[in-house]
């Protein structure tokens, strides 16, 4: 990926634990790589088409001198998800920020806290099979609109499946969406599962009936493997409720295990008969 760079800015702020660093103010400085794509730029010589460096540095400078901070590592985190919200061209950023008058009374030459944040590509399924259904995966796909670090980019078409391993229930209604996000895998989990809570969600049944059903397929290209979650998500070339959703909005995308695409997924799937 093509990198914009922005080295040492200065900048004086008023952020640390210590009340003589929130009255006197000290230097910071300031350095941001961000990650994207500078082909059209190259080709076109428009700067609309690219980042403002200029307005990045500014805009780093309103943000650090408007807040305040107890601790580097707080303002890198905000400083960072706020550049990314701020200036969609950017794919990825690694931020540090330096602080050369830290108050440790040693002799150093700075202090600095150095993170990498950026955009993710995840899909979520969705599943229902109480209630109203349509409405209930609606209502899943508006949620998840509404948290800032999610845009929704995609949402598949809805279709009515059989339940799977536990079978007495009600027919399903199923989808997926795709998303970008700047959350974990972990936290994007949690943000289903609250979801689900506020859709009055119940889990007693393995594979039981349900109200709305938000499960991770995938983040990235990566393979995930915890206590709380695994991803992509287990048993997917099985299901063609997953992979029919999946193959309707992404046919392109690969499995990061088997390497197969969506669609060479669900046409297997198919030529096997079990859906």
């Amino acid at each position: 990926m093509d990198e914009i760079r922005i080295t040492d800015l200065t900048v004086f702020a008023n952020h640390g634990v210590y009340e003589e660093e929130a009255v006197l103010g000290q230097k910071f400085l300031v350095s941001a790589v961000m990650e994207t794509d500078i082909r059209r730029p190259g080709l076109t010589d428009s700067l609309d088409n690219t980042i403002n460096y200029g307005e990045v540095s500014q805009e780093i400078t309103r943000f650090l001198t408007k807040n305040r901070f107890q601790l580097i590592e707080a303002c890198a985190e905000q400083l960072a998800e706020h550049l990314l919200f701020t200036y969609p061209l950017i794919r990825r950023i690694t931020l540090e920020i330096k602080k050369p008058w830290a108050p440790v009374h040693l002799p150093l030459d700075t202090v600095s806290v150095k993170i990498t944040r950026g955009w993710h590509t995840a899909f979520i399924a969705l599943g229902s099979n109480m209630g109203d259904k349509d409405a209930h995966l609606l209502f899943g796909v508006d949620e998840l609109k509404k948290v800032k670090q999610i845009q929704v980019e995609k949402v598949s078409s809805f279709i009515r499946t059989e339940p799977y391993g536990y079978t007495d229930q009600d027919v399903f209604l199923n989808g997926a969406c795709m998303i970008r996000t700047t959350l974990t895998p972990e936290e994007l989990l949690d943000v289903c599962q609250h979801i689900e809570a506020e859709a009055k969600r119940v889990r007693k049944i393995h594979w039981g009936p349900r109200t709305l059903d938000l499960d991770v397929l995938f983040y990235d290209q990566e393979i995930i493997a915890t206590e709380r979650l695994n991803v992509p998500h287990p048993d997917m070339a099985n299901r063609d409720f997953v992979l029919k959703p999946m193959a309707e909005l992404a046919p392109w995308w690969g499995h990061p295990v088997s390497h197969k695409t969506m669609q060479q997924m669900l046409n297997e799937l198919n030529a096997r008969g079990e859906n």
